[in-house]
């Protein structure tokens, strides 16, 4: 059978997805720089030592596996690398990503990757699948609407650890590279141009299907993209229920953003933030959800959401999906968020399901 690989096999994420291809009869190949976690977590899975995203890379260009999944982050570093050497050796790739400056770079790469006959998939996690998914399925058949917003709400339990270095990255690089606005701005679409917007603007609180109330503000995340390239409306908000939304958290943010911009501290604020310790903690709500309202100019409106469980376990479903449905040749060349390549029924086929 084809070598599957999973960058980064041996964390939360990586577990996740290797269960998810077991199950599918798909036996990984777990990466990572720590020989005995791979040889305490590896069971009868293959294993490649590899010290650093350089050396998976160089591992990859030499053995040439059909398929990669990247967990590895901040995947605005380790993403381009990856793809490039999956390019290289022949092999699919598809990673978590679901920060906007991530999301936008991998897409961008959407033309060399097509000419190389191989595919690339981003945002292969809850936020991305979960709220573009609704997106698509709303849109079916139908023009292009006029606006469109999403709202990711996960539910997911936490482990007991530190919060590490490459989840710290993420939260506190920022969206480098993103047109419209500052490094630590929110984005939207506005008349089909991504504009600054700010983090934690356009406050909602939704009542959930199943009665739970939540409030959503914006983020800076993939959603957002994802979302516009799913529907092609010209204005897009992407929300959150993990966005500071409180009137105080978003006065005080310009000016903490500011200092962030400043790249010592920054360094040096997620060396700290990285060593901090998180208490475990239950899932809050039994659900998970997807949501999206579309508008269109004249006038019509569809709602919808996306239900599922905890987001983690989510998470660890939809990589193994795309990578069955790849190695059986259902792919096609250029790079995509999951479902603009499989459309809604991948997440139908992930367990979740939709409330239209």
């Amino acid at each position: 059978m084809a070598d599957v690989w999973i960058l980064g096999g041996t964390g939360r994420s990586g577990r996740a997805i290797a269960a998810q291809l077991r199950a599918r009869g798909i036996r990984p190949v777990l990466v990572g720089r720590d020989a005995a976690r791979l040889v305490a977590v590896a069971g009868g899975d293959g294993m490649v030592v590899a010290g650093s995203v350089e050396a998976m890379a160089a591992e990859i260009r030499r053995r040439r596996p059909a398929a990669v999944v990247n967990t590895v982050g901040p995947f605005t570093r380790t993403a381009t690398p990856v793809i490039r050497a999956c390019l290289h050796g022949g092999g699919d790739y598809l990673d978590l990503a679901n920060d906007l400056s991530a999301v936008a770079t991998t897409l961008a790469l959407g033309d060399s990757v097509a000419a190389s006959g191989r595919t690339v998939v981003t945002g292969a996690g809850f936020g991305v699948t979960a709220t573009e998914s609704v997106v698509v399925k709303l849109c079916e058949g139908r023009i292009a609407p006029e606006r469109v917003r999403v709202d990711m709400v996960p539910s997911l339990d936490t482990q007991a650890g530190v919060v590490g270095e490459a989840l710290a990255a993420t939260i506190l690089d920022g969206i480098p590279g993103v047109e419209g606005g500052g490094r630590f701005q929110g984005r939207r679409y506005r008349d089909g141009r991504l504009v600054a917007a700010p983090i934690g603007g356009d406050p909602m609180r939704l009542t959930l299907p199943d009665g739970g109330v939540v409030t959503t503000a914006g983020m800076p995340l993939g959603e957002l993209m994802a979302a516009q390239r799913a529907s092609g409306a010209p204005n897009v908000v992407a929300a959150s229920s993990e966005a500071p939304s409180s009137p105080v958290v978003r006065a005080i943010l310009p000016v903490a953003t500011a200092v962030l911009g400043i790249r010592p501290v920054r360094e040096f604020a997620i060396r700290r933030l990285a060593a901090v310790k998180v208490a475990a903690k239950p899932k809050p709500r039994e659900h998970s959800w997807g949501h999206a309202v579309v508008r269109w100019s004249d006038g019509t409106t569809r709602e919808g959401w996306l239900r599922l469980g905890e987001a983690q376990e989510w998470t660890g479903a939809v990589p193994a999906e795309v990578v069955r449905r790849l190695l059986a040749g259902e792919g096609k060349p250029g790079a995509f968020t999951p479902a603009a390549l499989f459309g809604p029924s991948l997440a139908e086929a992930c367990g979740a399901e939709y409330v239209v």
